[in-house]
């Protein structure tokens, strides 16, 4: 489990756990037979995992990201895999222009290079049912002064076994009150919040991943169907006070 702390860590520390990340997972590969035939390339950045490569099913998918996850020191794992011959259709949310991959489709109130789509984020997403793959929602929920609308329209848009990945300022940060245009704080809880605490009427998420390396906040959030049983206390614990 990520332990959180009051100060981010340096480049150096930054540099020095992706290392130990690369090591600790080239081993476990190396020795678990489930994985040795599956052609996903992860590498570690910041913490943050990057899977890419092609598999043939879901559970291939998720198998990888379960096992990368289970590596401490692993903040988020966002992953670009194609899955039985499909490229993932991948959405920038906010994106200005910069996006995490280059060719995903951005969408941002303003246009700029980068910008596929202008929208309002706050309103209804221009976007089909079940038609994405994965959403991005990088430094863009603190700028919202209530971003359940669009986390419910981002539940909406993706396919089942879809991923919503955030990153926001930690609250206890500089950067989270610095920009003046940040009108929301987040926490680890705030994410636990968004899976556990909504009316029972409204869209659920079951959190893959989360974790807080005390300038930031991640999560990576999945579609959990009606009717679905309720992530089980030991998977919080791994994630929420």
């Amino acid at each position: 489990m990520v332990a959180l702390t009051l100060t981010p860590p340096s480049a150096q520390r930054l540099r020095a756990v992706d290392e130990f990340l690369a090591e600790a997972w080239a081993d476990q590969a190396r020795h678990d037979s489930r994985l040795r035939d599956l052609a996903v390339g992860v590498e570690f950045d910041r913490g943050v995992a990057h899977l890419t490569g092609e598999v043939d099913e879901p559970d291939d998918l998720r198998l990888v990201r379960d096992q990368v996850g289970r590596l401490a020191g692993v903040l988020a794992i966002w992953a670009r895999v194609r899955v039985g011959d499909r490229d993932p259709v991948v959405v920038d949310l906010g994106c200005g222009g910069t996006k995490q991959w280059p060719d995903n489709l951005g969408l941002d109130i303003f246009p700029a290079v980068g910008v596929d789509a202008v929208a309002d984020l706050s309103r209804t997403l221009p976007l089909a049912d079940n038609s994405v793959d994965v959403f991005f929602a990088v430094h863009i929920l603190e700028h919202l002064i209530d971003f359940l609308p669009l986390v419910d329209e981002a539940h909406r848009v993706l396919r089942p076994g879809g991923v919503l990945h955030v990153m926001s300022p930690w609250w206890g940060h500089v950067n989270a009150v610095a920009d003046p245009t940040h009108v929301r704080l987040l926490d680890i809880q705030t994410i636990k919040g968004i899976c556990l605490q909504r009316p029972p009427d409204a869209p659920r998420w079951y959190p893959l991943h989360a974790g807080c390396d005390g300038a930031s906040v991640f999560a990576d959030l999945t579609l959990l169907p009606p009717g679905a049983p309720a992530p089980t206390q030991a998977h919080l614990a791994r994630f929420f006070a």
